[in-house]
């Protein structure tokens, strides 16, 4: 039995939802939140209810946006000849960190991961080889994570964008084996943007 109120359990409980919290740092979260002052509790509240209302998927890359398209899409200085595929929009802003890509985005909304459950079909990859036919990129950039899920979802982009006749590039191996984009630094996922190879 908790030794914490009804209400603070609950707190807690949906702060441990979150992706890498475990028990004791929803706890101190959940205590953090309740030592400041009732306006800063509404201030965090309003933030999540404002962005989860606010925000939606853009309609040609899939970034998260306010907008029906996002500011990359809309950037006229971007180079529209690119298309970098990442797995998830914290992808695009772990690149966009590293300062060296100056494209276009597409994002897949996951990987390829038959033991979730997760198929080709529940993927925008349908959207992506329709961006390709319409605006005749040159090259994609495939730059899913180096996970098991992220080389089998480049290795079957691969084998659907070369035949038609584009430049299709794999990041090089400056992310670490099983790592996460959104976990490298800066330096290290601008030397792996650079160093792509051909697939």
């Amino acid at each position: 039995m908790s030794a914490y109120a009804q209400s603070l359990n609950r707190l807690i409980e949906e702060f441990s939802r979150l992706p890498g919290v475990g028990p004791k740092s929803a706890e101190r979260m959940a205590l953090h939140v309740l030592k400041g002052s009732l306006d800063q509790a509404k201030n965090l509240a309003y933030a999540v209810v404002k962005a989860k209302q606010s925000l939606g998927y853009c309609k040609l890359c899939n970034n998260l946006t306010e907008a029906r398209v996002c500011s990359i899409c809309e950037d006229q200085r971007r180079d529209k000849d690119t298309i970098c595929v990442v797995e998830e929009p914290k992808d695009v802003l772990a690149i966009e960190k590293s300062g060296t890509y100056r494209g276009l985005y597409h994002v897949l909304l996951g990987a390829i991961a038959p033991l979730e459950g997760i198929e080709p079909k529940d993927l925008k990859i349908k959207e992506l080889l329709g961006r390709i036919k319409q605006n005749q990129a040159k090259e994609i950039i495939i730059a899913t994570n180096s996970n098991a899920e992220g080389e089998t979802t480049a290795l079957y982009l691969a084998g659907l964008i070369k035949p038609l006749g584009v430049k299709t590039t794999r990041i090089a191996c400056g992310i670490p084996a099983g790592g996460n984009l959104e976990y490298a630094d800066q330096a290290t996922l601008g030397k792996a943007l650079e160093g792509r190879q051909e697939v």
